[in-house]
């Protein structure tokens, strides 16, 4: 008869590792690199008044961001476990496992839909002419503006039956006078009405729901299908696929950034974006979108970094691929609001408005001011295709690397789901046909407000805050910042820059603590544009938000409750790293010796 131990090794799989050189680097980057950079810090940046947001956000990428990504790559590979079973190190925190897995699974949920998004537009650009490039189409309105109708129909107030006419903010009577004291509609971009009226087809509020837009759920269901096949055979196959779709966006982004900046009112969008108004310094969410934006790009909170690393070797210099993802992620971010904030600039000035006042600060700015920009190149289409297929790569690659991380922690937990011939892609089918079905509510007229229900709720705001506060808690207060320090000594082979040991201990839960308190107390009620949230909607929101947050809490209150011993044996037993499983790895062995000893 065969020991138990013996047979519980027979039916664990063995361990995958990144089978090239820069699968680890590329998955890092291809993951943190994404939407985030793309698409959601512009839209906060626009949000928050341009420069003044870049302030908050690089404290707390060189106080908080590099250094978490850091502590949950680390994580990884010394453990060799997902994102739930990695907590094996700090017993009591066991529930930020959970939490993160609940983070990863709502983000994927929505993620989806941007792709969605993205496939749609690529497909409209199969055409000799862009549909958004001109007022000429069903679904505009008498507002619309585009390059060869720029003129706006207005009514003087001191004169009823006057016809005056506006180009680019300057009104003239039918003399050709020009008039003041003018009332005339708001300006609307072609680009902005195709999204708002054709892609979205919007509803008035959460509870109007309407039809399906069956475009967006082909495009979703699309998206669904280019995420499986990226992930059915684990990290050696998806691994491979971020050498093309990690590298090939920049050379896009560089082509759009040149052309952006050669356009008129383009100096201005820059101005905008790099001016800050310390006065919105003192606005509480400027610094919680800056802080959340760094934990949301840097991918912090959604045990994405720790299931990758888990995939290294032992002795793999993660310090330097950490360092270098930190460099391209920021850049990246930089370098697109430079391409994005051109174009705005641009659009002012088309339109004769400021910058701040051009374009919905919504997540849908990406696809106004992106589309807006390769009308504006010869062979539009051409670009167009090009610039929605690196949409496409970016997300992707970020789509299934977080459907691969919750993976990897739900089989940790229960190898036998992938341990046999086929098992591995059906478990991967299953969990993006679970994933898939929370994102058709988004594809609705009135999905978009379900969207930022997840946005807001689910993956930002006190949420990451809270796990960031308790992962660097639980590793650098109660496991030992110095002893974790020196497993990664032992794992690279050399001393990492010591400050990242003191932003574990002091300025990553000083940073956490304070932006949470922020957003506590100067809290408002999420809105949409002009739209207010009822009360039920943010109630769905919070139900979002605690599903992962309680974790963490009620695991520390079960564990003690149910270890048996006093208060202060409990304590010690749950706040003792169990690394045994290290002892299989014979480049480990010492390590699991010393956290013994």
């Amino acid at each position: 008869m065969e020991s138990k131990e013996n047979l519980r090794e027979k039916e664990l799989p063995p361990r995958e590792q990144w089978s090239g050189r820069y699968d680890f680097l590329l998955s890092m980057i291809g993951y943190a690199v994404g939407f985030g950079n793309i698409w959601r810090f512009p839209y906060l940046c626009y949000k928050n008044g341009g420069g003044a947001f870049l302030i908050p956000y690089f404290i707390c990428v060189l106080t908080a961001g590099i250094p978490m990504a850091l502590l949950e790559t680390v994580l990884g590979q010394l453990t060799s476990q997902g994102g739930i079973l990695c907590w094996k190190i700090s017993p009591l925190f066991a529930g930020i496992g959970y939490a993160t897995t609940f983070i990863v699974w709502w983000c994927n949920n929505y993620y989806a839909v941007i792709l969605a998004y993205a496939i749609y537009y690529m497909w409209c650009s199969f055409t000799k002419e862009l549909p958004w490039v001109d007022c000429s189409h069903e679904w505009n309105t008498e507002a619309c503006i585009d390059e060869h109708n720029m003129n706006l129909t207005c009514v003087a107030t001191n004169n009823v039956n006057s016809t005056i006419f506006g180009v680019n903010g300057t009104f003239y009577d039918d003399n050709g006078t020009v008039v003041d004291n003018i009332t005339c509609p708001s300006g609307v971009s072609s680009a902005e009405e195709f999204w708002k009226y054709n892609v979205l087809s919007i509803s008035g509020g959460l509870d109007e729901m309407g039809d399906m837009m069956w475009h967006l759920f082909i495009s979703l269901m699309v998206s669904w299908v280019l995420v499986y096949f990226c992930i059915w055979k684990g990290v050696r196959s998806s691994g491979k696929v971020v050498y093309f779709t990690a590298t090939f966006p920049y050379v896009v982004l560089t082509i759009l950034l040149i052309r952006g900046i050669t356009l008129p009112g383009a100096a201005e969008g820059i101005k905008f974006y790099l001016t800050p108004d310390f006065s919105r310094l003192l606005d509480s969410q400027v610094w919680i979108d800056g802080g959340t934006q760094t934990f949301y790009s840097y991918a912090i909170g959604f045990s994405a970094l720790t299931a990758l690393g888990s995939y290294n070797k032992f002795n793999h210099d993660c310090y330097k691929d950490t360092m270098i993802l930190g460099c391209m992620n920021s850049f990246t971010s930089i370098y697109g609001g430079f391409a994005i904030f051109s174009v705005l600039g641009f659009m002012a000035h088309q339109q004769g408005v400021e910058v701040s006042e051009v374009a919905d600060k919504g997540p849908g700015l990406v696809f106004i001011a992106y589309p807006t920009a390769v009308t504006m190149m010869p062979a539009a289409p051409v670009w167009s295709c090009m610039f929605f297929f690196m949409l496409i790569l970016i997300g992707l690659d970020s789509q299934f690397v977080g459907v691969e991380t919750f993976a990897t922690a739900v089989s940790d937990i229960f190898p036998k789901l992938v341990n046999g011939p086929y098992r591995r892609e059906l478990f991967s089918l299953v969990v993006c046909l679970a994933s898939a079905i929370p994102a058709i509510f988004m594809v609705f007229e009135g999905g978009q407000y379900v969207f930022q229900l997840y946005d807001y709720y689910s993956v930002s705001g006190i949420v990451l805050l809270t796990v960031a506060f308790s992962e660097s808690f639980a590793i650098a207060w109660i496991y030992g910042a110095n002893r974790y320090y020196e497993n990664m000594v032992e794992m690279i082979g050399y001393r990492p820059f010591p400050w990242f040991k003191y932003s574990w201990l002091v300025t990553v839960p000083l940073i956490s603590v304070a932006i949470w308190l922020f957003a506590v107390i100067q809290w408002k009620p999420l809105t949409y544009n002009d739209y207010v949230y009822p009360l039920w909607g943010e109630a769905i929101g919070w139900l979002l938000a605690l599903s992962s947050i309680l974790c963490i809490p009620l695991n520390i209150i079960v564990r003690m409750l149910i270890t048996p011993g006093s208060i202060t044996e409990r304590w010690r037993i749950l706040t003792t790293p169990d690394l045994s499983h290290l002892e299989k790895n014979t480049e480990s062995y010492s390590l699991a010796m010393m956290e013994k000893a």
